[in-house]
């Protein structure tokens, strides 16, 4: 009997690590949701940055924005870039409608490459489950 006592103790401290303490065990799949949570929100926010500049640009131009401002300076030097091919899509004489079309147009672009990204990177991430 005290040889049974003496096997069933040892077996117990086969599965302690040395020294008597077990490290965090980590939830990886846990750390795999968090991450890709957080890369489709980067995503999504930096594309809608994207159009929040583009809609200020149509709204400083439709508005008379003074162009010397350092803010409506800035926010014109960025939306340029970020109208891509659309910038001079449409050719309309006046130049208010000219902004307010083709920079309207990018804005939408950007707000829907915002959504299908993150739910790409979503579904991505959600792939193996």
């Amino acid at each position: 009997m005290a040889e049974h006592a003496e096997k069933s103790s040892d077996k117990s401290n086969e599965d302690e690590p040395v020294g008597g303490k077990r490290g965090p065990s980590v939830d990886w799949v846990a750390v795999k949701d968090r991450f890709v949570t957080i890369l489709a929100a980067i995503v999504r926010w930096v594309f809608l940055l994207f159009a929040l500049v583009l809609v200020l640009h149509v709204v400083f131009t439709i508005a008379d924005a003074n162009r010397d401002n350092s803010i409506v300076s800035f926010v014109r030097d960025w939306a340029d870039p970020l109208a891509l091919a659309f910038k001079d899509l449409f050719q309309p004489e006046d130049e208010k409608l000219k902004i307010l079309v083709n920079y309207g147009i990018a804005a939408i672009f950007w707000l829907i490459v915002s959504s299908l990204g993150a739910a790409i990177i979503r579904r991505i991430g959600s792939l193996g489950k």
